[in-house]
């Protein structure tokens, strides 16, 4: 499976031996940064001269249930970062003594770090334990309920007088039904701890729910109304406490219906485009979200829903990057360095956003299907397309492409833009109608 490269000013860092390291004069930042995947985050974050990076992995969890698909960090991946240091946490020992042998390990590397930064949702009660053992700033645990449990998460949103949808933790089919009685078919079944929709369905019947029933994996369970309306991604950076700056994108298709085949993308709106005349509300209610619940610095990911009736309802939040292209996205669209500007945050800097630009910028999520590749349409051919400014293939002729249920499943993806959500979506479809997948 081939994914973006890594720059290659992160392939020729030399580590220092112990000698120089005892002499070397250390000035810049050092970032302590969880590494549980290739992403264009961490590959950005380890091309800047200006910053030191130490790798934190959690790798040997794999095996564990409910891990991501993905599972462990490919080879040739560990190969492109050998120069950069790393730390594996393992997973058959207390993280408390994990703590103890990373301080120990720390302390022969020219400067450790003051600065954590987990970009990845899954690992994210073990990486925020992990961080406040060995003394960097981090989520307490209560924050990180609110932040990764659903169901703390809309206890909260209640507290702070933010509509969402209404809900019930359940452990029997009979309890889901109930919950229907009260609320009406369909009702939305979701994992309390998942995220890109793993897990997640909606349910039209009683009789729909039966045949799902046996099927479900051993989870803690909750149970949702469905909010009919127009889903929106949304985005915030956050320093000091406050609110930098919201930006929002809109789903062509509810992420649900993505898992069955609808078009999956994103598309961030620009400031002449009328959907981003929801900033000043949104910013409010994410300002409001920050406050409740301490957030002092990050990167905040967040949907949301719009009535036909015009009424917004919070869906979830996470303390981390967005999935897929939609960081990119955004500074795609408003003509800044997104990234950089996540970077400072995470430094405890207050970034300045500077907007050079004033379009739609969306990333379309190319289709994928379980079996062996035998044919792909090259990316060449998609770069041709009108407003495609970028993409990447995931899959090659030969790969075994495993089946998944998820809304961040894919081929690869690309980045289209245009001067309206409209025109960005209309040129998406003329990419998936170009685009070809042969599987055996």
């Amino acid at each position: 499976m081939s994914v973006l490269p890594l720059d290659s000013r992160t392939t020729v860092r030399r580590r220092p031996d112990p000698g120089e390291r005892r002499t070397e004069r250390f000035d810049r930042p050092v970032l302590l940064l969880v590494d549980n995947r290739p992403s264009d985050f961490t590959r950005y974050v380890l091309g800047r001269t200006d910053v030191s990076v130490v790798l934190l992995r959690f790798d040997d969890f794999a095996d564990l249930p409910n891990w991501p698909s993905w599972g462990r960090l490919p080879r040739w991946y560990r190969d492109a970062t050998a120069d950069v240091p790393a730390f594996d946490v393992r997973a058959d020992r207390p993280l408390e003594e994990e703590a103890a042998r990373y301080s120990a390990w720390v302390a022969s590397l020219a400067a450790p770090p003051q600065f954590f930064c987990n970009p990845e949702e899954h690992v994210q009660d073990l990486s925020q334990r992990f961080a406040g053992l060995v003394g960097l700033p981090h989520l307490t645990d209560q924050q990180v309920r609110w932040v990764r449990n659903k169901a703390k998460m809309k206890d909260k949103f209640a507290e702070l007088g933010i509509a969402s949808a209404h809900y019930r933790r359940v452990t029997t089919v009979g309890e889901i039904r109930q919950f229907a009685q009260a609320h009406g078919w369909p009702v939305v079944l979701k994992p309390v701890d998942s995220f890109a929709t793993i897990d997640t369905h909606r349910i039209d019947s009683a009789d729909q729910l039966e045949q799902l029933a046996p099927s479900l994996p051993s989870r803690e369970w909750m149970v949702e109304e469905f909010v009919a309306g127009k889903e929106y991604q949304l985005c915030a950076l956050v320093a000091r406490g406050r609110v930098l700056d919201t930006f929002i994108s809109i789903n062509p298709s509810p992420l649900l219906e993505t898992l069955d085949g609808s078009m999956n993308a994103d598309v961030t709106v620009g400031p002449h485009c009328a959907e981003y005349s929801l900033r000043t509300v949104v910013r409010d209610l994410v300002q409001r979200l920050v406050d409740g619940m301490h957030l002092e610095i990050g990167y905040l990911h967040m949907e949301f829903f719009v009535s036909p009736d015009g009424t917004i309802r919070m869906s979830e939040i996470g303390a981390r990057l967005a999935g897929c292209g939609i960081p990119s996205n955004h500074g795609l669209a408003f003509g800044f360095d997104i990234f950089g500007a996540t970077l400072d945050v995470y430094l405890q800097r207050v970034p300045k956003l500077r907007y050079t630009n004033d379009r739609c910028v969306g990333d379309l999520l190319l289709p994928t299907r379980a079996g062996r590749v035998m044919d792909v349409t090259p990316l060449d051919d998609l770069l041709r397309l009108p407003g495609v400014i970028s993409g990447q293939l995931e899959v090659a002729v030969g790969d075994v492409v495993p089946g998944r249920r998820a809304s961040n499943a894919r081929s690869g993806l690309v980045h289209v833009e245009g001067a309206s959500v409209d025109e960005v979506l209309k040129r998406m479809q003329t990419v998936l109608d170009a685009f070809e997948l042969t599987v055996e």
